[in-house]
């Protein structure tokens, strides 16, 4: 039976952590092990876990410090060896199935790195959160089926790329991805980190698929009142990472002669609404311009990865 591992970062988690574990606790399938990395919560998160009823089987990492999602993961994600691992957000609650129906297909498809299930609002259980991550032309990604009814995704498909809400990755994927032992791009902090890994697992050849059968709730907080409620600290990692995902993952070739046009327009007008109404995002260039040289080095690292991986492809008479 192939293993499973669930991977949780919390911060100030109280509230949601013990419904997830719960959730975690009641798969079908077995789990073989949780790792719960706590980046220095101030409201107990810690305490509870410590306290939850089987909390022998969990093992908990207590940061000093706020590590962020992309470093508290790949921190989960060093702890654990298992088949699969299941990145989860405290406030997702997970049904009984989720694990065992995208075992079930991703030991069935072995191109498939990735999977999700099918995300729900919990204030409208009617509602989609997300059925994964889609990319417009812009390179701006978002989650697929957000606030549509949920009986317009009820069908498999493939997909960009999965949220890191409750993503399901393959090991040998993850493993495969590392740049510079990392997994998700710690430089990132949070926000887009997965999408950075969805983009970089498109171009190394992995798949990824929505699996409606498999079903969970998200209990999102400042997503659900539109930019006015998402604090600047997020707004402002949001931006900057939209930046790192394009420098590192935006493939060479001639279709950048109409996307580059297309990009600096989309980021002029972006920048004078900023200007007029979010001057406090300004404060992100200084970072972009000194993380440059760096995303640029680890561009380079991935170009080489997808080049062996073509060469491997390759009949050995077209070498």
């Amino acid at each position: 039976m192939a293993t499973v591992s669930i991977c949780i970062v919390t911060y100030n988690s109280a509230e949601d952590i013990e419904a997830c574990l719960d959730a975690v606790w009641s798969q079908v399938h077995p789990i073989d092990r949780i790792v719960i990395v706590d980046n220095a919560s101030s409201d107990g998160t810690a305490t509870r876990i410590e306290r939850y009823d089987g909390s022998e089987r969990i093992f908990l990492v207590k940061n000093t410090i706020n590590n962020g999602f992309a470093g508290g993961q790949n921190q989960a994600i060093s702890h654990t060896d298992s088949d699969y691992v299941l990145v989860l957000n405290p406030d997702v609650t997970l049904d009984s199935g989720y694990v065992s129906y995208l075992v079930a297909f991703m030991e069935e498809n072995l191109q498939a790195g990735s999977a999700t299930g099918r995300l729900v609002l919990s204030a409208d259980l009617s509602v989609m959160d997300s059925a994964g991550l889609g990319m417009r032309r812009t390179r701006q990604a978002y989650d697929l089926g957000a606030g549509e009814p949920v009986s317009k995704w009820a069908q498999q498909q493939q997909v960009f790329g999965v949220s890191g809400a409750a993503a399901f990755y393959r090991m040998d994927m993850v493993r495969d991805l590392q740049v510079d032992g990392q997994f998700f791009d710690e430089e990132f902090f949070a926000y887009k980190e997965d999408v950075d890994v969805a983009w970089r697992a498109r171009q190394l050849g992995w798949l990824s698929h929505y699996i409606p059968e498999a079903k969970a709730v998200h209990h999102r907080g400042w997503k659900k009142g539109g930019r006015t409620a998402i604090p600047l600290f997020v707004r402002r990692h949001s931006y900057q990472n939209r930046f790192f995902t394009l420098l590192k993952n935006e493939q060479p070739g001639w279709h950048l002669l109409k996307l580059i046009p297309l990009l600096i327009a989309v980021e002029i007008v972006k920048l004078g609404y900023i200007i007029l109404k979010e001057p406090g995002l300004l404060r992100c260039w200084p970072v972009i311009f000194r993380s440059m040289p760096d995303m640029l080095r680890k561009r380079k690292l991935i170009q080489i990865k997808v080049k062996q991986g073509q060469m491997q492809l390759k009949p050995s008479n077209e070498r």
